[in-house]
C-alpha cells in the first residue's frame, strides 16, 4: 500500500500525483464503450456542477500525463458502477466490503474489511489531503482522487459499499466512491454529510456509511432513483450500524440487482450484529474489532474456496482520537499497524 501525502490547490495537487503516475510509468486500461463513455460524460457535468474542486484535480492528473481530461475523467467515474469490462476475467462489477460502526461507553469505532480481486491490492493506497479551503481527511482507495472509505479532521468517517445494478437502472451521477471524497471534504457532521448526500444525483446502487465523534451513525442506502436513511441500532448499551453489498431495509430489498451473488453479504451483516448484541466487543474495544474483522467470531474475510477475491486491507479508526490502525492485507496474516498522520496534524496545527 502506498503512503502520500498532498497539500496545496486541486490542480496542484494533481500535477504532483501525475508527476508520480510518470516516474513509476504507470498506465491505465482507458479502454470504454459508447455505453461507459456515455455515462461519464454525463456524470462530467454534474460532477463538475457540485465538486468542481475535483474535477481541477483530476485535469491536473491528466494534463501532466498528456491524456484527455474527458476520456479520462469519464473512465473513473464508471468505477464501482459501470467497469464492466475493467479486466477481460471479470464480466461484472466485483466487489465485497463489510463497514460498521458503533458507539459505546464514550468510545466511537469504525472498522472495516475491503474485499476486491488481489490485483488491487498493490495499487492500494492511503492517502493525506491538505486541500486548500477544505478539510484535512485521511482517504484509503483502491484507486486514486475519490476512495472507498476516509476519516476527516472534525471525527466524520466515510465509507461505501457496492450493491450491484443493473446497467439499464444506471443514470448520470456521482459513483460510490467519489461521493466519500465529496464528503470527506465538504462535510463536519453526520448531518451536514446526510444534507449534502441528499442533494446528490447517485450513479448507482450504494451504501454510505456515516458516522461522527459524537457517536451520532446511519447508513443511507442510495439508489439513482431514492435514498433511505438506516438508524442506527441499540444494542448492549450502544450504537450500532452495518452496511454490507446488500441493502438491509425491506423497502429497499427489491432494488437489489445482486440475485445473491454478493458474497455473502448476508452472513457478514449477522456477524458483525451479532458480535455486537452477545457482547463480544468489549472495552478493548481495537482489540475485539480486530478479531472481529479477521473473522474468529465468524465469517467475515474466509474468502479462501472464492477464486481471485480476497480481503484487500482491514481499517479502525477511532474518531475521537483520529487514530487509525490497519491491516494491509488478510487481516488474519497481517497485523494492524497504527497510522497516526491525521492526528498529528491536527494536533500540531492547533497546540
Amino acid at each position: 500500500m502506498y503512503h502520500l501525502r498532498l497539500k496545496g490547490g486541486h490542480y496542484e495537487m494533481g500535477v504532483k500525483r501525475g508527476k508520480i503516475f510518470n516516474r513509476g510509468k504507470i498506465s491505465f486500461p482507458l479502454q470504454m464503450d459508447d455505453f461507459q463513455l456515455e455515462h461519464g460524460k454525463q456524470s462530467e457535468v454534474i460532477l463538475r456542477k457540485f465538486f468542481p474542486e475535483v474535477c481541477e484535480e483530476v485535469r491536473g492528473v491528466s494534463d501532466t500525463l498528456g491524456i484527455d481530461y474527458l476520456h479520462f475523467v469519464s473512465w473513473m467515474l464508471c468505477m464501482g458502477c459501470c467497469m464492466y469490462n475493467l479486466e477481460e476475467n471479470i464480466p461484472v462489477e466485483v466487489r465485497g466490503c463489510t463497514a460498521f460502526a458503533y458507539s459505546k461507553g464514550g468510545r466511537v469505532i469504525y472498522g472495516r474489511n475491503n474485499d476486491l480481486p488481489p490485483y488491487l491490492r498493490n495499487g492500494s493506497k492511503s492517502e493525506i489531503y491538505v486541500p486548500e479551503n477544505g478539510s484535512r481527511f485521511n482517504i484509503t482507495t483502491s484507486s486514486f482522487i475519490n476512495g472507498e472509505e476516509g476519516l476527516n479532521e472534525y471525527g466524520l468517517a466515510v465509507a461505501m459499499t457496492f450493491v450491484m445494478t443493473d446497467l439499464k437502472k444506471i443514470r448520470a451521477g456521482f459513483n460510490s466512491c467519489f461521493i466519500v471524497r465529496y464528503l470527506l471534504e465538504k462535510a463536519d457532521s453526520i448531518y451536514q454529510a446526510i444534507s449534502l448526500l441528499m442533494d446528490l444525483p447517485i450513479a448507482s446502487n450504494c451504501n454510505i456509511l456515516l458516522a461522527d465523534k459524537t457517536g451520532k451513525m446511519a447508513v443511507v442506502e442510495c439508489t439513482p432513483s431514492v435514498k433511505k436513511i438506516r438508524e442506527a441500532e441499540t444494542i448492549a448499551n450502544g450504537s450500532i450500524v452495518c452496511a454490507v453489498n446488500s441493502f438491509i431495509s425491506e423497502e429497499m430489498k427489491p432494488y437489489d440487482d445482486a440475485d445473491g451473488n454478493d458474497y455473502d453479504s448476508h452472513k457478514r451483516y449477522e456477524v458483525v450484529m451479532d458480535s455486537f448484541s452477545s457482547n463480544r466487543i468489549k472495552e478493548d474495544y481495537v482489540e475485539t474489532t480486530r478479531l472481529l474483522l479477521r473473522g474468529d467470531y465468524g465469517f467475515m474475510c474466509q474468502y479462501d474456496n472464492e477464486p481471485d477475491f480476497e480481503t484487500v486491507w482491514s481499517s479502525i479508526f477511532d474518531l475521537k482520537s483520529l487514530v487509525i490502525y490497519r491491516a494491509e492485507g488478510d487481516p488474519r496474516k497481517k497485523k494492524f499497524a497504527v497510522d497516526s498522520r491525521l492526528h498529528n496534524i491536527i494536533n500540531c496545527s492547533s497546540s
